[in-house]
């Protein structure tokens, strides 16, 4: 299964008002894992860059003066995205901004049922909590300290690793859709789970090992947990 993990930047919040997309940053995953493949373009919003959005992004005018506009990369885009699941932190925003542009320039929208809204999943799986990127990454133990302006590429890498820690991992079915299956007797081993690149922190609290540690030390030397 081909999904792409994507994130726009832009000049403000409603292309209505004359609003632009400045930069698209994207990332392929086959069966929940990145392939390495990924989309990045920079565009000139044909309009001057408001100082607060070059505060969050920090594009400027100059830098993004000879890029190329949206009319020359919108065919690109959707020939690399295809009709992959769109994978996005608040689809609703960055789905209105692509279909503006791509309507503009009289390319196919993008249809709403293509994306997968990681916002929407985050509320439900924890209702009540923070649910933005950076909250979802401290959730997670995922490292964000290079986030220190918003980027299109990085946070849909960023992006891409809570999707996966939202699903349930690299593996949301626990890897079994991927043990081949085996006639009855056959013994041979050709598959192994593959370890987590970088893994979880430890949840148990220092107080929680200290008690484990003493509820152990009483259970006497045959204790299985003193056995490795």
């Amino acid at each position: 299964m081909r999904e792409i993990v994507l994130d726009t930047e832009t000049t403000g919040f409603d292309p209505e008002s004359g609003d632009r997309i400045v930069e698209i940053g994207a990332v392929e995953l086959m069966g929940h894992v990145a392939t390495g493949r990924t989309y990045h373009q920079y565009i000139n919003p044909e309009r001057s860059m408001p100082e607060e959005a070059f505060q969050v992004h920090g594009l400027g005018d100059d830098f993004l003066r000879d890029k190329p506009k949206f009319a020359e990369v919108g065919q690109a885009f959707l020939d690399f995205i295809g009709d992959a699941k769109l994978v996005i932190h608040n689809a609703a925003f960055d789905i209105k901004f692509l279909n503006a542009e791509l309507g503009w320039i009289n390319l196919p929208k993008i249809p709403w049922e293509q994306a997968i809204d990681t916002l929407d999943i985050a509320r439900k799986r924890f209702p009540g909590s923070p649910a933005s990127l950076d909250a979802l990454c401290r959730r997670f133990g995922i490292d964000n300290t290079s986030r220190t302006l918003h980027g299109a590429l990085l946070d849909s890498e960023i992006l891409a690793e809570v999707y996966l820690e939202l699903i349930g991992g690299r593996q949301p079915d626990f890897g079994l859709s991927n043990i081949p299956q085996k006639s009855a007797g056959d013994t041979s081993v050709d598959w192994t789970p593959r370890p987590r690149p970088t893994p979880l922190p430890s949840r148990i609290t220092e107080e929680e090992a200290a008690a484990h540690a003493d509820f152990v030390a009483k259970l006497g030397d045959d204790a299985v947990w003193l056995k490795t």
